[in-house]
């Protein structure tokens, strides 16, 4: 079983910048795919990034390329979301997530197996 909680969210100005963490509990993170969602109000949960087990590859929904890198540390058990020039529509609780295996290719909310409670992040114009 692992157990994932986020920490990093806040209040920033647009054009300002935060770093999510997400760390994991378990002895199985660095076996995991670690993905980053999002949920803004009124809207459907969104996938934002991933990346595989072993830092090969990640992978970017297009609103946030060249913005936002995801990352990992395999031996603190942490995921990270770096996200820099923030934009109001950025505003949402972003969650981490995991799944057994080594891809960065899925996207789907189905494909993950474990999830964070969540971290609010508000950009203000």
């Amino acid at each position: 079983q692992v157990q994932l909680v986020e920490s990093g969210g806040g209040l920033v100005q647009a054009g300002g910048s935060l770093r999510l963490s997400c760390a994991a509990s378990g002895r199985t993170f660095s076996s995991f795919a670690m993905a980053w969602f999002r949920q803004a109000p009124g809207k459907e949960r969104e996938f934002v990034a991933a990346i595989s087990w072993n830092y090969g590859s990640t992978n970017y929904v297009s609103s946030v390329k060249g913005r936002f890198t995801i990352s990992r540390d395999n031996p603190k058990n942490t995921a990270y979301l770096q996200m820099n020039s923030l934009k109001p529509e950025d505003t949402a609780v972003y969650y981490c997530a995991g799944r057994q295996g080594a891809s960065a290719y899925y996207t789907g909310l189905k494909d993950y197996d474990y999830w964070g409670q969540g971290t609010q992040v508000t950009v203000s114009s």
